[in-house]
């Protein structure tokens, strides 16, 4: 055993936690959540057979991201390979293929609901459909959205898909287009995500149309000849300010739509420079760096891009959303 202090926090959920020699829980918030909290705690410690948890509850709203954090103390404490997962509005915690605790809503599930046309436990666990072709994009969304539980299909898993076709005027229409237009049409939970380059001299351009600046056959060396062309008068650094946008609409059938909006400031070199990234990466200044988006390494831009910005504020709103719209399923 170790005696590490654990720790797990963000805009709804706050949890700090270690090992010892006897069971304690302390939790502060209204009667309700401080009810729940203890109920959950006590369930999961009990249908594993454990003993000697310790937990500081500050703020709590997502049962889900509670037992993930109770899980992942058991895990290091114990070396054991325990995984959550959510499932029509239950939390599952699984060993392999071997389920080792369950957490039902007050209200129950439909057993119809809940078993479905499942052969094999394997298939327990919720779907989200990520609306790309691309597998990078894919797997940035994988490594978040597996946290809670998802297993993540992207639309190579339909070959036969029709392309949504994007007729939005903003950033926001043109992901909700996406997202609603699949969520509907295949009864799964979808996220989509539209981004694109925002250049304050140009009043805002490319905006949405950052795809296909240069023309219905654009490439990103037209796009950043374009640009470039456009700016050719501007000299002063300070005058080509620039963001790259990202908003992210996450959707399912018959609820409101989750959206989140994220901007990464910089300003807009003179010349192209780096060789990492794609599309306006090379002309990108990040901030006062003095560096281009494709003079960063792939960890530093996904730690700072404009889509990282967008992941951290959809880990805040995310569980809370996913949480409403569970106990209506």
């Amino acid at each position: 055993m170790t005696e590490k202090i654990y720790e797990y926090k963000d805009a709804n959920d706050w949890y700090i936690g270690k090992w010892d020699t006897f069971t304690y829980l302390t939790c502060f918030g209204d009667d309700e959540n401080d009810k729940e909290v203890r109920i959950g705690f006590h369930q999961l410690l009990e249908q594993l057979s454990l003993e000697g948890l310790q937990i500081h509850v500050v703020k709590y709203r997502s049962l889900f991201t509670f037992w993930s954090f109770l899980i992942q103390i058991i895990n290091e404490e114990f070396e054991r390979q325990l995984s959550v997962v959510q499932h029509k509005g239950a939390v599952l915690v699984m060993e392999g293929q071997q389920l080792v605790a369950i957490h039902l809503p007050k209200e129950g599930v439909s057993a119809d609901t809940f078993f479905g046309q499942l052969d094999v436990l394997t298939e327990v666990g919720d779907t989200i459909l990520i609306a790309t072709k691309n597998e990078g994009k894919t797997a940035e969304f994988r490594q978040f959205f597996e946290k809670w539980g998802y297993k993540v299909e992207n639309l190579n898993n339909y070959p036969d898909f029709p392309d949504v076709v994007e007729t939005g005027v903003t950033f926001e229409e043109n992901a909700r287009l996406k997202a609603e237009t699949i969520a509907n049409l295949t009864g799964k939970m979808v996220l989509a995500d539209d981004s694109g380059l925002k250049v304050d001299k140009l009043g805002g351009m490319p905006g949405v149309w950052s795809a296909r600046f240069s023309g219905p056959d654009a490439t990103d060396e037209r796009n950043n000849a374009k640009l470039l062309h456009e700016l050719a008068m501007v000299f002063e650094v300070k005058d080509r300010s620039a963001q790259f946008h990202c908003t992210l609409v996450v959707a399912a059938p018959n609820v409101d739509s989750l959206v989140v909006e994220a901007d990464w400031n910089g300003y807009i070199a003179t010349i192209p420079q780096g060789e990492n990234g794609f599309g306006y990466d090379p002309l990108f200044l990040v901030g006062e760096t003095g560096r281009t988006a494709a003079q960063l390494t792939l960890e530093e831009k996904n730690s700072l891009s404009h889509r990282a910005q967008a992941l951290k504020k959809l880990v805040e709103v995310f569980p809370v959303w996913q949480g409403q719209n569970s106990k209506g399923s």
